[in-house]
């Protein structure tokens, strides 16, 4: 694959990390802001009004103006959310979203995923947040070591999975 098909493929698809990954030289908005200034060449005042936007999706508007420092991990978190929303990607990538977070911030930013499922944005999402993965999933994927241990509807994956490593996770997991 070539570097300008790599770019464009990159272009599609948003990636939040365990690691907010957040610039602390500028503010919230700023944060937002910037790719959609250097990689999509908009203008300030629409690049602004954008970051706003998904700023006020996430509940974060009102710290616009602040800088990261000054933030929760679960507000960094949604800044993160925000900052990916903006590039309107066709699939959001999510490894481990909530697995920094203090176990009390965790529902902040698991409300703001459940939102996002609910208006239809395709999401990958990796987590041992099961009660969330039951919820807002169409499809179960469990891997191991690399490799797809079982693939099923959540209803059937969390109540009569196939493979007997499954149900041992789950039964660990309760």
């Amino acid at each position: 694959m070539s570097h300008r098909q790599l770019a464009k493929i990159r272009e599609r698809v948003g990636m939040v990390f365990q690691s907010f990954n957040l610039w602390p030289h500028l503010t919230v908005q700023q944060n937002v802001s910037e790719a959609l200034l250097r990689v999509k060449g908009m203008k300030r005042d629409e690049a602004k009004a954008m970051a706003m936007q998904q700023l006020e999706k996430v509940g974060m508007a009102h710290k616009a103006d602040v800088y990261p420092i000054t933030l929760s991990g679960g507000q960094k978190q949604r800044v993160a959310i925000a900052r990916s929303l903006a590039m309107s990607p066709e699939v959001i990538l999510f490894d481990e979203p909530t697995s920094a977070l203090d176990p009390e911030l965790v529902n902040e930013v698991l409300g703001v995923m459940k939102a996002l499922a609910a208006e239809g944005y395709t999401m990958v999402v990796v987590t041992h947040e099961m009660d969330f993965a039951r919820q807002v999933s169409n499809e179960v994927v469990f891997l191991e070591k690399g490799l797809l241990i079982e693939k099923a509807p959540p209803e059937k994956f969390f109540t009569q999975p196939d493979s007997e490593r499954v149900r041992q996770f789950l039964q660990s997991s309760r």
